[in-house]
């Protein structure tokens, strides 16, 4: 399997253990500070993400998904919507820096 094959496999499997770990459900109600706070750091890791330009698309609609839930007071979808997108800006960060030297992994044919 070549280098950039196993670096994708493991962006995807971080990407995967992220978004089910941000997905499970909070025992307590969340709170708009909770929401805030989960916001501000997805958006930082986007923000990160963009740095590298790496920024992924489902990213940004997790972050507008975040924002309508908060906007029509759930504030639990928020929460988990601003978790999942940290975890896929986080993943896109990954990506970005485990491809930086994958591509001197290459074989020239």
């Amino acid at each position: 399997m070549s280098m950039i094959r196993k670096t994708r496999k493991s962006a995807f499997s971080l990407a995967t253990v992220l978004l089910i770990a941000g997905a499970m459900p909070a025992f307590a109600s969340s709170s708009e500070a909770e929401f805030k706070a989960a916001y501000a750091a997805a958006e930082a890791a986007n923000n990160a993400a963009a740095s590298l330009r790496n920024q992924w698309t489902t990213t940004a609609a997790a972050l507008a998904a975040a924002k309508q839930a908060a906007d029509s007071g759930d504030f639990d979808q928020a929460v988990a919507s601003s978790k999942e997108a940290e975890a896929l800006a986080k993943a896109s960060i990954f990506q970005a820096e485990s491809e930086k030297e994958a591509w001197q992994a290459l074989e020239i044919r």
